[in-house]
C-alpha cells in the first residue's frame, strides 16, 4: 500500500471486528500494573497542567477515554472506524466521539493539552508515522504532553487475513524498534521524558514500548 491507501483497509477492517474487538480487549481495569501505572502518570500531567483537553485518538469503543475522564481528565476520542464510535458513544454517552484519521486531524492549532495514543498508530507505513506524529505535534499545546504506547518489533510486518473471532481483514502492521520510534517522534519536535519496554510475557512474542513526550514550550 502506498500514500494513504491503507486507511481504507484499517476503516473497513475495524467496522468488521469492532462488536467482537469490543468483547475480546481487555478493559483498563484488567492492564497489568505497569499499563495501568502508564496510564495514571500521562491522567496526572495533563490534569496537572491543564493546558487543555486530551485527545484519544484511535479510541475505539471509548475504554480508555472514560478511563481517563474517571480521573477528572477533560478527554475525548476519535477513531477512523465509524462502528467503533458508534460503540463508544452508545456505552459513554456523556463524553465525546468523532470519526477522523491520525493523518489530518479535524482538531485546531495548538488546542490540546495531551494526546494519547494507545495501540493505535501500528497500522501506520512506517515512512508515514513522521506525518502523524507531525500532525501530533500541530494539536499540542506548548508543553503539551504525548503517551504513545503500542507493540514493538524488529521491523517486523504483518499481514493478518483474520482477527478477532475470525474476521477478515485486510490492514497490515508495523512493529518498529523502540529507538526507532523514539527517533521518529525527536525528528518532528517532540522532547521524549521517559520510555518503558514491557518484555514478551509467557506463552508471547510480542514486546509492548510506551513513550512520554512532550511539545516544547518555546519553538
Amino acid at each position: 500500500m502506498s500514500d494513504l491507501s491503507y486507511l481504507a483497509a484499517v476503516q473497513e477492517s475495524y467496522d468488521r471486528v469492532a462488536a467482537d474487538y469490543a468483547e475480546k480487549v481487555k478493559p483498563p481495569a484488567e492492564l497489568d500494573p505497569l499499563s495501568r501505572g502508564m496510564l495514571n502518570v500521562f491522567a496526572e500531567t495533563v490534569r496537572t497542567a491543564g493546558l487543555g483537553p486530551v485527545a484519544d485518538l484511535g479510541c475505539g469503543p471509548g475504554r480508555i477515554t472514560a478511563y481517563l475522564a474517571e480521573r477528572q481528565v477533560p478527554a475525548f476520542g476519535v477513531d477512523l472506524s465509524p462502528a467503533m464510535v458508534e460503540l463508544a458513544r452508545g456505552a459513554y454517552p456523556e463524553l465525546r466521539f468523532g470519526v477522523g484519521s491520525m493523518t489530518s486531524l479535524p482538531i485546531e492549532d495548538d488546542s490540546l493539552g495531551g494526546i494519547l495514543a494507545y495501540y493505535s498508530t501500528h497500522h501506520t507505513p512506517p515512512a508515514l508515522l513522521p506525518v502523524v506524529f507531525g500532525e501530533f505535534l500541530r494539536t499540542l499545546a506548548p508543553g503539551g504532553s504525548l503517551m504513545l504506547a503500542g507493540h514493538a518489533g524488529s521491523d517486523l510486518h504483518l499481514r493478518p487475513t483474520q482477527a478477532y473471532g475470525g474476521h477478515p481483514v485486510s490492514y497490515e502492521s508495523y512493529l518498529l524498534p523502540p529507538d526507532r520510534i523514539a527517533e521518529l517522534l525527536k525528528q518532528v519536535g517532540f522532547v521524549l521524558t521517559a520510555r518503558l519496554l514491557e518484555e514478551p510475557g509467557e506463552g508471547s512474542e510480542r514486546s509492548f514500548a510506551t513513550f512520554l513526550a512532550h511539545r516544547p514550550e518555546q519553538p
